[in-house]
């Protein structure tokens, strides 16, 4: 009898343990997904942000029509994403279009003083530190997730389970690293 007692609470320990990996596994996936929709609520007020501040510079600054392009550009392939690894990009591509905007700002003083560039270039700031925030976040999740999954014994269930690794937020457009050039 004493056998039957150990074998059914040994059984119902490993039960519980596999439950409770699984669980866990589930949790850090959904913070993972939640990360991801933070990340995606600051790309899209960043997005709604940029029209604003292309307008407020066009009217200083016609003649860097490239410059408004690749901001515009950028904006549409951020908007356009259907894949986080899309919208990773896209916000590569408009985060140096943006550096590029504000270096050429930086060549007109009475834009400079604009109160409305002002302002959207505080609640550009704001967004764009929200969004590393976000990024720090996501990449967090990301990493508590994939170590769940791949380390024992939750590798033992997310095959089984349809648990698959994710990638992190990362930067492949080497050119957002550089400064950007303005030449007149």
């Amino acid at each position: 009898m004493a056998f039957v007692i150990v074998i059914l609470v040994i059984s119902v320990m490993i039960i519980v343990a596999l439950v409770s990996t699984y669980n866990g596994m589930v949790q850090k996936r959904n913070r993972v997904d939640n990360a991801w929709q933070n990340i995606d609520a600051n790309l899209q007020r960043r997005n709604d942000l940029v029209p604003n501040l292309v307008e407020t510079v066009k009217g200083y600054a016609a003649h860097e029509q490239g410059v408004l392009q690749a901001v515009t550009e950028a904006r549409a392939a951020v908007a356009g994403a259907k894949t986080p690894q899309e919208a990773m990009e896209g916000s590569e591509q408009l985060t140096g279009a943006l550096r590029q905007l504000m270096a050429v700002a930086e060549a007109y003083p009475d834009l400079k003083a604009n109160t409305s560039f002002i302002n959207l270039q505080d609640q550009l700031a704001d967004t764009e530190n929200r969004l590393t925030y976000a990024r720090q976040s996501y990449n967090d999740c990301v990493l508590m997730y994939n170590n769940a999954i791949q380390s024992f014994p939750g590798n033992l269930l997310a095959g089984a389970g349809g648990f698959t690794a994710k990638d992190g937020f990362t930067v492949s457009d080497e050119s957002v690293r550089q400064t950007p050039t303005v030449k007149f």
